[in-house]
Formats: structure tokens, C-alpha cells, sequence
């Protein structure tokens, strides 16, 4: 007699669920609100997923194949430095917001190179890196000197 998969399953099935479960807690992580006050007045607010740690900084967005206009990934270093960072899995071509301690962006790496392994360096020590669509900061008008606003920044 046949059986059918799910009894093939059974024995492992509580092992596979704890893996699936596993699985989506790296892929499916929260998302905060973050705003930029750009010069002239407005303000614009992204979703964005926060990095705290050296695997989700080390992962990033690497291996996506699209993200939302309005979302993006908050890279929080928790201490001021040179960074640097690259596109190596990286489908997706990003504008790179390299921001100082009390929020305002000190440089921007737009449009950048998918797939790329040359580094993209910060230009000076920074406390953070927002990772946007690339095209963003031009559409919207953010530039350097405009500050963003979260919880990781202080005033």
C-alpha cells in the first residue's frame, strides 16, 4: 500500500517546520519608520529594515530581486568609522546613503553597481548607511547634508 506524503513526512515534519520557521524569521524581519527632512522643507518616510548586527550587515540586500519604492535597509555600524560597503549578490542597484551620527548624510554613492566586488567607501567616518532603490535620492531631491531621521541618530 501507498502512503501518502504527509505520512511519509510525519517523523521529520516537526524538524522541517522548525526550519521553515527558521527560515522566515532571517527573511522576515520588522520594519521601522525612517524620515528624511530634505532641504526646502519636506520630508519623506521609507520602511526600512535595520541591520544591528554583523550577519544581517554581512547579508543585506543581497539576492533580491526587487524591494518597494518606499522601503530600504538602515545599516546601523553602533560606532563612528570609515566604512565601506559592495554589491557582490546584489541584484539590485541602490543609492547609498552614508550617514553621521546626528543624521545628516555626508555623502551619497547613487546608482551603483549591481553584482559589483569594488568597494564603495563612506569618505569619512559615519555611524550609518541607508541602502534606497537606485534613483531615489535624485527623484525625491535628497542630497548630502540633509538629515535623516530614527531612533539610531541622535540630535
Amino acid at each position: 500500500m501507498r502512503r501518502s506524503v504527509l505520512q511519509r513526512f510525519r517523523p521529520v515534519f516537526p524538524a522541517l517546520c522548525f526550519v521553515a520557521l527558521l527560515a522566515g524569521a532571517v527573511y522576515a524581519q520588522a520594519l521601522e519608520t525612517l524620515s528624511i527632512a530634505i532641504q526646502g522643507g519636506q520630508k519623506q518616510s521609507f520602511r526600512v529594515e535595520v541591520a544591528r548586527n554583523d550577519a544581517d550587515r554581512a547579508q543585506g540586500l543581497m539576492f533580491r530581486r526587487s524591494m518597494p519604492a518606499d522601503q530600504g535597509m538602515l545599516f546601523d555600524f553602533a560606532r563612528v568609522e570609515p566604512v565601506s560597503m559592495w554589491m557582490q549578490n546584489t541584484y539590485l542597484s541602490l543609492d547609498m546613503l552614508f550617514i553621521r551620527p546626528d543624521g545628516t548624510i555626508a555623502r551619497i554613492a547613487a546608482n551603483t553597481e549591481p553584482l559589483s566586488t569594488r568597494t564603495i567607501p563612506s569618505g569619512e567616518p559615519v555611524l550609518a548607511v541607508l541602502e534606497l532603490n537606485a534613483g531615489t535620492a535624485a527623484k525625491l531631491g535628497i542630497k548630502a547634508g540633509d538629515r535623516v531621521e530614527h531612533s539610531i541618530f541622535k540630535r
